[in-house]
């Protein structure tokens, strides 16, 4: 594989992580500000990584920085663990003494349910975990 075609690859692969970090926090921003469903304190937790990483990819894109997936992989990584834990008490695994929840907000409360069994928890594994594969791909890209 080329130079060129690799970093094109790259950068492709960058620009699908923008895009799932842009739909994730004005999606989040939309069921709170919008639907009016508080976020939370697991919520939260995921928001701060997406958030962050949205402002990473918008920077490493122009120019391509080689070095994205040095700073953007933790983050994703702890993000992800935040929605899996999360997902893991909306599924009811966690028990009850175990959940940061508030009396205010519940974390085990399910607001929204697409298709019967699509959580926002769910989406948000998904979409951390599609970064993850992608920022994999970039980093094994750049390393032959």
């Amino acid at each position: 594989m080329s130079s060129d075609s690799a970093q094109n690859g790259a950068w492709y692969c960058l620009f699908i992580c923008w895009l799932i970090a842009a739909t994730s926090t004005f999606g989040s921003l939309f069921f709170s500000e919008v639907m009016h469903i508080p976020p939370c304190v697991l919520c939260w937790y995921q928001r701060i990584p997406m958030y962050s990483l949205l402002v990473i990819f918008s920077v490493a894109l122009f120019p391509l920085d080689r070095r994205v997936t040095r700073y953007a992989l933790p983050l994703a990584v702890i993000g992800c663990l935040f929605a899996f834990y999360h997902l893991l008490i909306y599924s009811g695994v966690i028990p009850e003494g175990m959940q940061p929840c508030t009396a205010e907000v519940s974390c085990a409360k399910i607001d929204l349910e697409l298709i019967g069994f699509i959580t926002i928890p769910l989406m948000s594994v998904v979409a951390f975990s599609l970064m993850i594969g992608l920022l994999l791909k970039i980093s094994k890209g750049f390393k032959k």
